[in-house]
């Protein structure tokens, strides 16, 4: 392995932020990120602190570093770093050759670099034939300058900034080069790489402002959620996940989906948040790559082992929709729409905690109308049992003849599309960002026993609900007290019971109509208040 050594520049002085050095930030002092960061570098430096200042070499011998006192002359404000640099390297290798095969400049006033930028920019140095690298943050702007007193733009035409060609700042975090290229007025060689750091890690710390954005970054959690979405299942779960995402903020959010859900990596891509897919044979391992404080998990029921290896990583899980034997053992477990055999601690059921999607809150209330003039048919993500087709062949004559408009949103999973064929005058959307718009323009809908039924009731849209399978049969908030007329399992059902049922609330209007009060009765409105509360809370432990 490379002998190297590590240099960091610490003057006790420093007229933006006094004591900047010693000042705590997050709890430690600033020069800890520095000395921290160079003792985990995989390359095993040497790790030394030029100083002149006494109070500054005990805290860097207390953090694990030796150190340097330099001359005075060299403690000034407007000298540069290459004659500081020089004289500690000189000095620790004693006068020698051949001691140090490169040397690196880290900076205290970078607090967000990473060790894995580091030991990255570090093996370039050492692996691609370059005399030194330097840390760059990159940037497009449109810039000017100024000639006399008029101002010349550098750019030949004004268009978006991506657009731009792209420019490279120092940000004074790292600067390393060979070792027998360090002079006393130079630390660069001839061959020069940059490496692009992240955002966050540009940062380097010359203002009060520099210092709050800092604090406040190094205080953020990582919040990974971890969640399915294949044609199979629809996005209901992603769905479910960034509608929390959204609403926390003062945290860095990560999602990462399985490796058969491209789908919803593309969907989570789409809102441009940071999103990974499964890539090791235990998913375990890719969650805990990410050292996330809390894991979200929103993908099927859950395994005990599967929580369990969470827990013993010190990982706070939650889990959303879960019945499996996993569930017991989670911080926290939402169940909006399922209902539990027995009361757990930290476990929240029923509609309570139901989380609807910003497009719901916007919605104006809606008036109610005597006369049946929309009927939507809703059996999202897969519809296994092809329920939209059942539905309209039952009510679709009917419809045709009374001049009733059939709308059918079909899911991203759905495969039956030529059933529908002989269905001539029905509008058909496929996986709808507006689906709100359709259920608040609806008279009556046609549903199964999924998250949609919150939706529906929120939308005061009185509907038939047909369970897919099983599991849906349990969802006991689809009942007519809540709105809903709730016709059983749908693979069982025939034609007539299906026509009769739709037929009873279009020719009953107080029938309908009760329906529709008894939905504006729930509120549905301050689940999502809810959940976020206690999941912040559970954050903040």
């Amino acid at each position: 392995m490379p002998s190297i050594l590590v240099i960091i520049p610490a003057r006790g002085g420093s007229k933006g932020i006094p004591r900047k050095n010693l000042r705590p930030l997050n709890g430690k002092p600033l020069l800890h990120y520095a000395i921290h960061l160079a003792l985990s570098s995989k390359y095993k430096p040497h790790v030394l602190v030029t100083t002149d200042d006494e109070e500054i070499g005990y805290f860097a011998t207390q953090l694990g570093a030796t150190v340097h006192y330099r001359d005075k002359a060299l403690g000034d404000d407007d000298v540069p770093l290459d004659p500081v640099i020089y004289e500690a390297y000189v000095k620790t290798a004693g006068g020698k050759q051949n001691v140090y095969d490169f040397v690196a400049t880290l900076q205290p006033t970078a607090p967000l670099l990473s060790v894995l930028s580091f030991d990255n920019a570090l093996n370039r140095l050492i692996n691609k034939g370059v005399d030194t690298v330097i840390s760059v943050g990159e940037e497009r702007y449109l810039t000017w300058r100024k000639e006399g007193d008029a101002f010349i733009p550098l750019y030949e035409a004004r268009v978006n900034h991506y657009s731009l060609p792209k420019t490279y700042r120092e940000t004074g975090g790292f600067l390393m080069s060979r070792a027998e290229l360090i002079s006393n007025v130079s630390r660069i060689g001839s061959r020069v790489d940059l490496y692009v750091v992240p955002q966050e890690e540009a940062i380097d710390i010359d203002s009060h402002a520099d210092w709050s954005i800092c604090e406040y970054l190094l205080r953020r959690k990582t919040i990974l959620f971890c969640v399915s979405g294949y044609p199979e299942i629809g996005l209901g779960h992603v769905y479910n996940c960034l509608i929390l995402a959204n609403e926390i903020l003062d945290h860095k959010i990560v999602f990462l989906v399985d490796s058969k859900s491209q789908l919803a990596f593309d969907k989570i891509s789409e809102m441009n948040y940071e999103v990974y897919i499964q890539t090791s044979a235990n998913i375990i391992e890719d969650i805990s790559s990410f050292s996330p404080a809390v894991v979200i998990n929103d993908r099927l029921d859950t395994s005990e082992d599967y929580i369990r290896a969470l827990k013993s990583r010190a990982f706070k899980v939650v889990n959303i929709e879960d019945l499996g034997s996993g569930a017991r053992y989670a911080d926290m477990v939402f169940n909006a729409i399922y209902p539990e055999s027995e009361a757990l601690p930290g476990h929240y059921v029923g509609s309570n905690f139901f989380c609807a999607r910003d497009e719901f809150y916007l919605l104006k209330p809606k008036k109610f109308s005597n006369d049946v003039k929309s009927v939507l048919i809703t059996f999202g993500g897969v519809d296994p049992n092809n329920l939209t087709e059942k539905t309209l062949d039952a009510i679709y004559d009917y419809c045709v003849k009374e001049g009733i408009k059939i709308t059918v949103v079909l899911g991203l999973g759905y495969k039956k599309e030529e059933s529908l064929q002989r269905f001539v005058n029905v509008e058909i959307s496929r996986n709808s960002k507006r689906i709100s718009q359709f259920m608040q323009n609806a008279d009556i809908a046609f549903s199964s026993a999924g998250r949609t039924i919150y939706e529906l009731a929120l939308t005061q849209t009185p509907s038939i609900v047909m369970a897919q399978n099983d599991r849906e049969l349990s969802h006991v908030f689809a009942e007519r007290k809540n709105g809903f007329i709730h016709l059983g399992l749908g693979s069982v059902l025939t034609r007539n019971a299906i026509q009769n049922a739709f037929l009873e609330i279009v020719d009953q209007t107080a029938i309908r109509k009760k329906l529709f009060d008894s939905m504006n009765e729930i509120d549905l409105r301050s689940g999502k208040s809810r959940v976020l509360k206690l999941l912040k809370d559970l954050i903040a432990k």
